[in-house]
């Protein structure tokens, strides 16, 4: 057994290859092998999110504070409030973010398969961002 004090995760600015706004990153585990677990606590400020990507065997988001915004490429922009849990699909491409004029916190949960944890892609533009959330 191992136990990480909080102090021992410094913070990490999300890069700006990755993530349109300011995000920061506080690594919670990136297990070893034979485990394949990481998990993220990502904040995002107002308007911030990632850019697309997908992850080889899915990802699991879980909605802390404020107010997000998901996506899966060709389906609708969705909100997403605190305590909700949102499951992407492996390989499945999407992003995620802040809403505008919120900022929002989630636990992102992912494995890795052959040591690819996330493949990024293509940054989200702002006509795609502005799209208006359903449902």
């Amino acid at each position: 057994m191992e136990i990480k004090p909080e102090a021992s995760h410094p913070s990490r600015r999300g890069p700006a290859e990755y993530f349109t706004g300011a995000v920061w990153q506080d690594p919670i585990i990136d297990a070893p092998e034979p485990a394949r677990i990481r998990a993220v606590r990502v904040s995002f400020e107002p308007g911030a999110r990632t850019a697309w990507h997908t992850h080889p065997l899915g990802q699991t988001l879980h909605v802390l504070s404020g107010v997000g915004r998901v996506q899966s490429w060709g389906g609708p922009v969705r909100e997403i409030f605190p305590g909700d849990t949102v499951w992407i699909p492996p390989n499945e491409k999407h992003w995620h973010g802040a809403a505008p004029g919120h900022a929002m916190c989630h636990l992102a949960f992912h494995e890795h398969l052959e040591g690819t944890h996330v493949t990024w892609l293509e940054h989200v533009t702002d006509e795609q961002y502005a799209t208006p959330p359903t449902g």
